[in-house]
Parts: C-alpha cells; sequence; structure tokens
C-alpha cells in the first residue's frame, strides 16, 4: 500500500511520525508527507527519510492507495473530494468539515467511488473508553442514564476554531457512540469574550431517549490545570475515565435502591481496572488501513463524522436562539441501525 500524510502540522507531524512507523514495519510499502509549507514538510520528511510534496494536486496524479488529512479543516473538502474520485481511500481529521454541505459531499463522494472514508474521532480508539464501551454493552451499568463530561484548560482561543468544534466534537460522538443513538433535542451555551466569534467555552446539553449528557468545555478554567474526564451513571453501577490515564477505568457499585416504600443509596465501593494500553492514534490509523486492505466499514466511517458536524450545527442554532433545539435524526443521515 503506498499511503500519504497530507499536513504537517502539530497533529499531522503525529500522524507523519506513526506512518513512519508503519512503513518501518512494513505495513505500509511507501510513504509521502505532503504540506504547503515547504520549510516545515522538508523538515518533517527529513527526520523520516521520505520524500515530500507541496501540493495535494501531485498525489490525485500519483500512484497513492491511501491518506490522511491532517489539514486545517476549512481545506477537508477541497483536499478530499478529488482524492476520492482518483480512487484514494482516506482518514480525514475531525471535523470532517466545518458545515454539514462539505461534510456530506465528501461522504457521497466516497459512496459514488467506493472508497473507504474514515473520520478522526480518535475517543473511539482510547483504551479505556474502548474497555467502557464493552461494559456498557454487557450491561453492566444497567441502563444507562446520565454523561458528564469536562475538558480544561488555561490558554488563549485559538485563532480558527473554538471549543465547540474543537473539543465539544468529540464529547458528542462519545456520547452517541457510547448510546448507539443521536440526541433527541440539544441546548448550548457558548462564550467569546477575548476572540470575535470564537468561543472558548461551550456548555452542551444532549438529551436522548432516557439519557441526559453534559459537555463542559472550556480554554479558560485555570483551576484544574488540564482535565479531561467522562462520568457515566447508570442505574446499577457508575464508571469513570480519566482520558489522561490512557488505560484507566474506574467502576462504582453504587445505586438508589427501594426498601419497604424508602429509598436508600447503597454503595459497595470502588473496582479499578487496568486494560491494555495502546496509543489511540495508532490504532485509528491501523483500523483505518485494516478497513482499507479488508474493504470494510472503519469504526468511525464517514457518515458518523458528518451527523457530528450536522449536531455542532444544531448547537450553534441553539445558542444563537437561546433555546433548546429539536433534532430529526433522519435530519442527520446516519441512525444505529443501519
Amino acid at each position: 500500500m503506498n499511503y500519504a500524510v497530507i499536513g504537517t502540522g502539530y497533529w499531522g507531524s503525529n500522524h507523519a511520525r506513526v506512518g513512519a512507523e508503519l512503513l518501518d514495519e512494513g505495513a505500509i510499502d511507501s510513504l509521502v508527507f505532503c504540506d504547503a509549507d515547504e520549510d516545515r514538510v522538508s523538515e518533517v520528511a527529513s527526520q523520516y527519510d521520505v520524500e515530500y510534496v507541496t501540493e495535494s494536486a501531485e498525489l490525485v496524479s500519483g500512484d497513492i492507495d491511501a491518506a490522511t488529512i491532517a489539514t486545517p479543516s476549512p481545506t477537508h473538502r477541497d483536499i478530499a473530494v478529488p482524492l476520492l474520485e482518483a480512487g484514494v481511500d482516506l482518514l480525514v481529521e475531525k471535523p470532517l468539515a466545518l458545515d454539514s454541505e462539505d461534510a456530506w459531499e465528501i461522504v457521497e463522494t466516497a459512496k459514488a467511488h467506493d472508497r473507504v472514508l474514515a473520520v478522526g474521532h480518535i475517543f473511539r480508539h482510547h483504551p479505556a473508553l474502548s474497555n467502557l464501551k464493552s461494559r456498557i454493552d454487557r450491561g453492566e451499568l444497567g441502563d444507562i442514564k446520565y454523561l458528564h463530561t469536562n475538558r480544561y484548560s488555561f490558554r488563549a482561543p485559538r485563532r480558527t476554531a473554538g471549543t465547540l468544534y474543537s473539543l465539544a466534537v468529540h464529547d458528542i460522538d462519545i456520547s452517541n457512540y457510547l448510546l448507539e443513538s443521536t440526541p433527541d433535542r440539544m441546548y448550548c451555551q457558548l462564550d467569546s469574550n477575548l476572540r470575535e466569534e470564537i468561543d472558548e467555552t461551550a456548555t452542551v446539553v444532549l438529551e436522548y431517549d432516557g439519557a441526559t449528557a453534559v459537555l463542559n468545555e472550556s480554554w479558560q478554567v485555570p483551576v484544574f490545570g488540564k482535565r479531561r474526564d467522562l462520568t457515566v451513571v447508570g442505574s446499577e453501577r457508575a464508571a469513570y475515565v480519566d482520558y489522561l490515564e490512557d488505560n484507566v477505568v474506574e467502576i462504582y457499585d453504587s445505586k438508589v435502591i427501594e426498601d419497604e416504600g424508602s429509598l436508600t443509596a447503597r454503595e459497595n465501593g470502588r473496582q479499578v481496572y487496568e486494560v491494555e494500553n495502546r496509543e489511540p492514534l495508532r490504532a485509528e490509523v491501523v483500523d483505518f488501513l485494516d478497513a482499507v486492505n479488508e474493504r470494510s466499514a472503519p469504526r468511525a466511517p464517514g457518515n458518523v463524522g458528518a451527523a457530528t458536524v450536522e449536531l455542532l450545527q444544531q448547537a450553534i442554532i441553539a445558542d444563537e436562539t437561546n433555546q433548546v433545539v429539536s433534532i430529526d435524526p433522519t435530519d442527520l443521515g446516519y441512525s444505529w441501525s443501519r
């Protein structure tokens, strides 16, 4: 397989490293990097002793079989569509696009040309979260009632995208992934005090059938250092995952029971489980390459990415109208029953 990494900036350089590792291991046959910034791409290519180009059009006319697009989100559509039309399978970093029209065009182009399209929803490959998903699917937590997530840090807001598209995009997908559903209603509050139209804090509430997810995202909280965690409360047990600990899942054997007409909180302690560790990014790329080789669906296929973009747009509407927005699953173009 001839493989390309397009975009060698902050996150793209990590894709470049993983690609070089897979090349050394013989998992791919050749590797090329692409970036419009020749100084940057030449430096990264020199580090791993691979070739580079500065225009993605050079890859369209080449012999590339599969590629990762890790360029800024506004460029995804213009890079992805010609490559898909040329027969290249793609892993596109999240968000798939900044608006649903572009996102669905990428999805439909992949479908029309029978190409594998994966989206970089990396937390679907997080070891602890994958283990928690298995426990939920087995019914260990009972019926899921409540999810609560925090992503806090203290930093200057980005110039190109706020916390909704940079952080909440992860947690919206995680909620859908764990619940195997999409929300019926959504509320969102965005705060933009430092850069015009760039939200530095986002609060999102997703209402599912029988469950609620509350997502807190901010670059303006200096209290905790870097904090990224998830709590899931079920009718039988609760779970906690600190995303900064890749392989640890905490299970709380706690529930409220009814005894002779009275409600009693029962707490039977906590169990801490360590699961097999793996790098989520490498797992994501390997999953994509396996899907390419097997002509199968990746763990985060294109329609998942496009549906998440639809939900991000609905969140903006909820914020602008200061209203709870009702969501028709058919408008998302994706359902778990498919």
